[in-house]
């Protein structure tokens, strides 16, 4: 389908022309309507709808409306209002001037049907798609990525706090299924506790008033969960999301001591990753990056850069704030490939890279894992004249390391694992020959053990010395240079499409949100190289500009 094979208008062409241009965005949607065309067909979503009934409205235009709803950061109302006032978008849509549009509720329905449906991946793949077709997007080029936090659409909590509104959150939930059973025992003095928002404001000073607001607090919970627990008449009262997130905060938060109920000490919490931050978003978590923490998800923009091409976003992922960026680089290798949109290099900060990455990237996709890898932190490292790991010869095929003084291990070759759970290697040095040796402040600081040392396998461990080697040279560093280029991505994500801040609850709808926000950045930079607009260049100071090279 095609929008050019919409009816337009009665108008003119010319004047439809003059009345877009008048608005803000409407150069935009001119070039996107005449050069790019429509992005999606109603066959892209025929699986999500049923094949009788009655119609609704036509499932690309749900899709193009959603991403120029991004594209100008727009509530759903403000989006359907566009939709039934404006010139630009009647045109770019192919709707008759005296269109009526819709319900706004309407791009909420189709949203949940691309989520039941897993059909979030096909707004941006079917534009991948495209483009690619038309030879503006190619693969086995350079492309990079980057992360960046983002928001929930939730208040922040304080402990107290959330374990207040985490009760207040259940109490509302049975007020709606059962207010009956709840008003037949509950105490009238939980009224007054938990009839409202419970706020920093509110809560007792002191840390020992705070000790006991919070315990009982915790007191009261339980007596609920044991209320509902004991409840038989009604059913699934105990199944209820806001009571099974009641019933596990309580268990991160509190212990019995002697039929009491007990704040957990800070140090006796569970990981940051499994608690709840706040029961009206279960998904979000409390994540930390540097000096920045934060509540909510993380975004990984993978984007092509390759010079005198249009650089596009080709694969988003969300995940929880608390998983670490290294985890992802394998699922969005594996999710390029599916694409046909490997690069030669991919080119990302060091909180992706590993020895093992390194590897696998190359032998399973073809991939140059660009990135600093982590130095050598080991005190012999840091001396002068210290006999660090690299300076030990380790002979693969005898399995033997020499040292610096030319001493040979033992026969001992101890394959192994680390706390982390990555294969390691582990060799030892004979005793009798480390008492001995003349060098032994420059190699190990125990008085009575020999030198061990800690390998990663031969690939690893050849992969690891050799990109600690190359990330010192004039050509790494200029190509590496080029991963700054993403920030700029971020930036116009975080600044235009309101990336920074969570639009929905749940990692699902927020995972969606983000799929939308690449899609829209795609075509605001499809837009802008089609209209001639080149690359901007990173901004330094005058400065700093000065600068020999």
């Amino acid at each position: 389908m095609s929008l050019k094979q919409q009816p337009i208008s009665p108008v003119p062409e010319e004047t439809v022309r003059v009345a877009c241009a008048a608005f803000p965005k409407g150069n935009i949607y001119l070039t996107l309507r005449d050069e790019i065309g429509t992005l999606y067909s109603d066959s892209d979503f025929a699986a999500l709808y049923p094949t009788h009934g009655q119609p609704t409205v036509r499932p690309w235009r749900l899709a193009l409306i959603c991403v120029m709803q991004f594209i100008e950061d727009l509530s759903d109302r403000q989006a359907a209002e566009a939709v039934r006032s404006r010139i630009d978008w009647k045109y770019v849509l192919g709707l008759e001037l005296t269109d009526s549009g819709f319900d706004f509720s309407v791009l909420c329905e189709f949203r949940t049907r691309l989520m039941a449906g897993g059909a979030g991946e096909q707004l941006l793949d079917t534009l991948l798609k495209q483009f690619k077709e038309r030879g503006w997007l190619k693969e086995r080029g350079k492309q990079r990525t980057d992360s960046t936090h983002v928001l929930a659409a939730i208040r922040n909590l304080n402990r107290l706090e959330g374990v207040g509104e985490t009760l207040r959150s259940a109490l509302n939930a049975l007020a709606t299924v059962a207010p009956d059973w709840l008003c037949t025992w509950v105490p009238d003095v939980w009224f007054d506790r938990y009839g409202r928002v419970v706020e920093e404001y509110r809560l007792p000073k002191g840390i020992a008033a705070r000790q006991e607001y919070a315990e009982m607090i915790g007191t009261d919970g339980m007596q609920l969960l044991i209320a509902v627990q004991a409840e038989t008449t009604l059913d699934g009262l105990a199944h209820l999301p806001a009571v099974e997130i009641l019933r596990q905060t309580w268990v991160h938060q509190y212990y019995m001591d002697n039929d009491r109920v007990k704040l957990r000490a800070a140090a006796d919490l569970a990981p940051c990753g499994s608690r709840f931050d706040s029961p009206y978003d279960i998904d979000a978590r409390f994540g930390n990056k540097r000096s920045v923490t934060w509540t909510g998800y993380k975004v990984h923009l993978t984007e092509t850069c390759d010079e005198n091409q249009v650089h596009l976003i080709t694969h988003a992922i969300t995940t929880q704030a608390q998983v670490s960026d290294v985890t992802q680089t394998q699922p969005i290798h594996e999710a390029l490939a599916a694409k046909d949109l490997l690069p030669n290099q991919h080119i990302v900060d060091a909180g992706y890279v590993d020895s093992n990455l390194i590897v696998t990237s190359r032998k399973q996709y073809g991939i140059d894992l660009v990135g600093p890898v982590r130095p050598n932190v080991s005190w012999q490292a840091k001396t002068d004249g210290g006999y660090d790991s690299s300076q030990f010869i380790v002979n693969w095929n005898t399995k033997r390391v020499t040292c610096p003084q030319g001493k040979k291990s033992t026969k001992k070759w101890v394959p192994t694992q680390d706390k982390w759970g990555n294969a390691v290697i582990n060799v030892r040095f004979p005793r009798q020959t480390c008492r001995l040796c003349p060098a032994r402040d420059l190699c190990t600081r125990s008085l009575t053990e020999p030198r061990e040392l800690t390998l990663r396998p031969k690939a690893e461990y050849q992969a690891l010395q050799t990109a600690r080697q190359q990330q010192n040279s004039t050509d790494w560093k200029k190509l590496y240079g080029t991963r700054a280029g993403v920030e700029g991505t971020l930036s116009q994500g975080i600044g235009t499409l309101g990336l920074r801040q969570a639009r929905y609850v749940g990692l699902i709808k927020v995972r969606l949100q983000h799929l939308l926000t690449a899609v829209a950045l795609n075509v605001l930079r499809m837009v802008a190289w089609l209209d001639g607009i080149s690359h901007a260049k990173t901004r330094i100071s005058r400065f700093a500009a000065l600068a020999p090279v």
